[in-house]
């Protein structure tokens, strides 16, 4: 791994608010931006008459612009700077959210995705940079925990707010470009203590994925479960005799165990010496969460205690998985390295879906659980096998 250069000044040990406030700033937008631009995109195009496959099919190209986004981050922040190509990422996703308005024709919106989501990923990728290269290698965990506990409430709010706002006129649109727009001021404010990335990373993007496999793993993981699990959740929970709202109201606990355990484990990795070992820990819960998940159909009360804790670890792998990158890489390599981390994650998010409903089409209700149990199992297996052989901490 590569280190600090002998020179460079000893690590700060206060957090530095003005840069938390500009990464939280740009993750709540990205948050906003995403629950309510989602829903609201698919609920227009089932109102024009476009079928199931085609909406998908649009709707996959966010996973697909956030993987090639992911893939030239770190070069375009090394060229133009890490705060310039975050406001005119912000400025290209603002325009983009009132396209999606202006613009009716449909195959038109396959290229706005690509522009909307490739920005955003942009913002995702260098808030993220920001954040682990400022905070305190002591309370990294704690300010990513805030940071990642913002992110959640971001994408919380969403479909809150297009409950709000609904889906008819421009004022949705609107409202998501002014959201994007604001968070722009935080960022010009302190853009002159973004991080510098002075040097190109020492490897090809690509290496980096498999360079700190721990973490890209657990965020492959956390995508595939998130998406998938949120996506097909409702219908897994009324094919087992729950009513829509109560399918409803047990994702509703699921985001709650997101939210609130996200601080705590970040806190608990500051503390520890080895953070596999946590990530470890929090991908067993998660493995027999979904092992219990069958075993607890028609219990309302005991499947949300375990959602609870489960939605928890889910998020932890986040969190953890993105401390455990910025303890172990710096500058450039760091960027890259969490670029890797963004396209690990929309990897996931693309495989996920995919393979839980594949899992149901042919195992059943309960191959909903089995699926997420084998994403969750290849983890064990590989946080494991990283610990027992690899003296490295990777």
């Amino acid at each position: 791994m590569k280190q600090p250069p002998s020179g460079t000044p000893a690590p700060v040990e206060e957090i530095h608010w003005p840069s938390l406030i500009a990464a939280i700033a740009s993750i709540t937008a990205v948050g906003i931006a995403i629950g309510l631009g989602l829903p609201l995109l698919s609920i227009i195009m089932e109102k024009r008459g476009i079928s199931s496959t085609l909406i998908g099919l649009n709707s996959a190209m966010a996973g697909l612009a956030s993987m090639a986004a992911a893939a030239v981050t770190a070069k375009t922040a090394h060229n133009h700077g890490v705060a310039n190509t975050m406001l005119l990422a912000i400025l290209f996703a603002a325009i983009s959210a009132l396209g999606f308005y202006y613009i009716e024709n449909f195959w038109l919106w396959f290229p706005l995705r690509v522009v909307f989501h490739g920005a955003i990923t942009v913002l995702f990728v260098l808030s993220e940079f920001w954040i682990n290269a400022t905070a305190p290698p002591s309370r990294r965990g704690l300010v990513l925990g805030i940071y990642g506990t913002i992110l959640s409430l971001g994408f919380a709010a969403g479909p809150l707010l297009f409950s709000i706002l609904g889906s008819e006129g421009i004022l949705p649109f609107a409202f998501g470009a002014c959201v994007i727009l604001l968070s722009a001021i935080p960022i010009f404010l302190a853009r002159n203590e973004s991080p510098v990335l002075d040097e190109k990373p020492e490897l090809h993007f690509m290496r980096y994925v498999f360079l700190v496999p721990t973490a890209t793993a657990a965020v492959f993981i956390f995508g595939a479960v998130e998406s998938g699990g949120l996506s097909l959740f409702p219908i897994y929970g009324t094919r087992t005799g729950f009513t829509e709202s109560q399918a409803a109201l047990l994702l509703t606990v699921m985001g709650i165990g997101n939210v609130i355990f996200q601080i705590p484990l970040g806190m608990l990795s500051d503390h520890m010496k080895d953070r596999r070992n946590l990530l470890a820990m929090m991908t067993v819960v998660g493995l027999a969460g979904a092992l219990c998940l069958p075993l607890l159909q028609g219990n309302w009360w005991l499947m949300a205690v375990v959602l609870l804790f489960w939605g928890g670890s889910v998020s932890g792998l986040y969190t953890v998985g993105l401390s455990h990158l910025g303890s172990r890489l710096h500058g450039a390599d760091l960027a890259a390295a969490n670029a890797a981390f963004i396209f690990s994650y929309a990897v996931g998010t693309v495989a996920g879906p995919q393979a839980i409903g594949a899992a149901m089409d042919i195992a059943g209700n309960d191959g909903f659980a089995w699926s997420i149990a084998a994403f969750f199992g290849l983890y064990v297996i590989l946080s494991v096998a990283r610990i027992v052989f690899n003296p490295k901490r990777t």
